[in-house]
């Protein structure tokens, strides 16, 4: 298989990417196809569908080796699990799979037609495999279960973003950044340290943060080509 796109993101970086598709809505992609694929007629109906599949490679997790246990996020990173029973990018062949929100099918860009998405977790440059139309009566199943990951609570955190630190931001990219923040971007098994500050790269600057009590502060927020902002926190 080869790549057919490469999508553009606001992650430089894999960290602070929400860990599925869906849970930050507001973050935007352009998946801009290879010129060989870049024909009209190879996307006619697809602006009917509200969302798609993307099949995707785990370009930043490529090894020549593979494990048969993995430690998802989701228990922490201090339980291992079969490798086939999570979404690990460490796999036998590195492949991702995303449900996206198509917002348009551009056909008048200078590179379309491009797909504008919303909702994906995936990082900037990120090759695609494929495209295909998400299904509603066959993809969609509402008496599945959800095995290890339904005994875990999901939560998400407050956030506290001063809106000096806010107005750095793209204002299209403020929304989308506060859902991102609001995911918990720290690795499972560092939490426990309430001063620690970290740092997500996202829409151009580096956001960083502590959490403590279940929420999360932005304390300063720093172009990530190295000119520092007055912290305001």
């Amino acid at each position: 298989m080869r790549p057919i796109a490469h999508i553009h993101t606001e992650f430089p970086a894999k960290f602070g990417i929400p860990r599925q598709s869906g849970l930050a809505e507001g973050l935007r992609g352009r998946v801009v196809f290879e010129e060989e694929y870049r024909v009209a007629e190879a996307f006619r109906g697809l602006e009917d569908f509200s969302h798609i599949w993307l099949i995707w490679q785990f370009s930043e997790a490529l090894r020549e080796d593979w494990s048969p246990t993995v430690k998802p996020p989701r228990l922490g990173g201090n339980r291992r699990m079969g490798v086939f029973a999570t979404r690990s990018p460490f796999r036998p062949n590195p492949i991702g799979l995303s449900c996206v929100r198509l917002e348009k099918v551009d056909f008048d860009a200078p590179d379309g037609p491009v797909l504008i998405v919303r909702g994906a977790d995936l990082m900037d440059g990120t090759p695609i495999y494929d495209v295909k139309p998400y299904l509603p009566y066959a993809d969609s199943k509402p008496d599945a279960t959800g095995g290890f990951t339904a005994a875990v609570d999901f939560k998400t955190l407050d956030v506290e973003f001063p809106p000096a630190l806010l107005s750095l931001l793209p204002e299209s990219e403020r929304e989308a950044a506060l859902q991102v923040l609001a995911q918990d971007p720290r690795p499972g098994y560092k939490r426990d340290d309430p001063n620690k500050r970290y740092g997500v790269a996202f829409a151009g600057f580096d956001l960083r943060f502590t959490v403590s009590e279940g929420v999360l502060r932005v304390v300063e927020v720093v172009p990530l080509d190295g000119r520092n902002t007055e912290d305001n926190a």
